[in-house]
């Protein structure tokens, strides 16, 4: 016989339900408890209760994933050593799944009916994927979702700084790309130019040999040919509109806060890359998946953390179920849709490790990019959206193959040898 125990989490409380799988028994009990380890122990205990009175030979507990709330209760059921001798398996499952199975009943909302619907759903077999099975993981995991925030920060500051850019000098961006520089406006000396006590005037009134010096200077000799970026900047500057003095002031204030942010998000990503490696060098899966050409610790090591151990997935389409890089049919009688989208339900930082990790691959492996460069082609919308997504799609393939095999990439040329 299966016992169910399904959890309903918040911060301070922990809402119980305790069925079992056979139909003549009714629910065991339902209760509240703190969420807390005294409480959570209390439970363990109702658990190894009911496990010798009705000869329980599987347990299962499942909760919804509750931010952060639902992570020491998964931990702690979950690491549990007498819980682990009984054959015991803790799911964490996607809110949104439970809220729709519960809907078919409409029933009214409160924690304790919240908490049997969760029960009833792992009750029916609804469970997916169970938690991470490591520690290292998990605090892996930690700390590349950590570094996917800081990435998103970096990029909406670096949006607000395009923008601010273009208040104060708006044919800067145009100039840079019109005349082929290898530098932009996120360059160091780019910012620190925009953001220095010199107006647009002060430096339009430079002669082109003292704007060289100048960007020489903040370049700290790096630029090969500081007087053709001087003249692309020089251009920029004469044929921008003027802000008025008080405007153009505050425009100076945001940059100069801008790039502060900047630099701080750069500075902790590298701080959080360091960690990554630190940890994901420890891992065997690590070395399976940097063989592969264009990805790098940091791509491995999120992946590595999202899927955990392979054995938690029964084929790569799970994994990409996982990930929500499938496609849903849409059929009803004869009719069949042509569109399909994209359903992005499922773990959006495996997708987005997938993704860029697919992204750097194909600069490097031949058939992934002879692969993204026919997808790019299929359609005049998106092209690069669809057709890097597929090539994910694609790359799922490979990451199950090599982490469920535990080998190293080989080239096509070399498999076929």
């Amino acid at each position: 016989m299966k016992l169910i125990v399904g959890l309903d989490v918040s911060s301070t409380e922990l809402d119980v339900c305790f069925l079992t799988d056979d139909d003549n028994f009714p629910v065991l009990k339902e209760a509240s408890f703190e969420n807390d380890q005294i409480s959570a122990t209390q439970i363990k205990n109702f658990i190894l209760h009911y496990v010798e009175e009705l000869n329980i030979d599987q347990i299962v507990i499942g909760m919804e994933a509750t931010s952060l709330y639902s992570f020491h209760p998964a931990m702690f059921f979950h690491e549990d050593p007498e819980l682990s001798a009984l054959n015991t398996s803790v799911f964490v499952e996607q809110p949104d799944k439970i809220k729709k199975y519960r809907e078919v009943f409409e029933e009214s909302k409160d924690d304790r009916i919240d908490a049997f619907y969760i029960a009833d759903y792992f009750r029916v077999n609804r469970n997916g994927v169970s938690i991470l099975k490591e520690e290292q993981y998990v605090a892996l995991q930690h700390l590349t979702r950590t570094r996917l925030q800081l990435v998103e920060g970096l990029v909406r500051t670096k949006q607000h700084f395009t923008e601010n850019i273009y208040y104060k000098c708006n044919t800067l961006s145009k100039e840079l790309k019109s005349d082929d520089q290898n530098t932009s406006i996120f360059s160091a000396t780019i910012m620190e130019l925009m953001t220095a006590d010199y107006t647009l005037d002060d430096l339009k009134a430079l002669s082109l040999e003292e704007f060289s010096s100048l960007v020489n200077q903040l370049g700290r000799g790096r630029f090969k040919n500081p007087e053709k970026v001087a003249k692309s900047i020089s251009k920029a500057i004469r044929g921008s509109y003027r802000l008025g003095k008080t405007h153009e002031e505050s425009v100076d204030q945001v940059l100069s806060v801008l790039v502060r942010q900047i630099r701080s998000f750069e500075k902790s990503i590298k701080e959080i890359d360091k960690a990554i490696e630190d940890i994901v060098e420890t891992l065997p899966e690590y070395q399976c998946l940097t063989s592969v050409p264009g990805i790098g610790k940091v791509y491995a090591g999120g992946i590595i953390a999202e899927i955990g151990q392979i054995e938690r997935f029964d084929n790569q389409a799970q994994i990409a179920k996982f990930a929500g890089l499938f496609w849903p049919h849409k059929q009803s009688g004869k009719m069949k849709s042509d569109n399909t989208y994209l359903a992005k339900r499922g773990n959006r930082y495996l997708r987005y490790y997938l993704v860029e990790a697919a992204n750097s691959v194909r600069r490097y492996e031949s058939d992934y990019r002879a692969y993204y460069q026919k997808k790019y082609d299929e359609t005049p919308k998106h092209k690069h959206k669809r057709a890097i997504v597929l090539t994910a799609r694609k790359l799922v393939r490979l990451v199950d193959v090599l982490l469920r095999n535990h080998q190293l990439y080989a080239p096509p040329k070399e498999r076929i040898k």
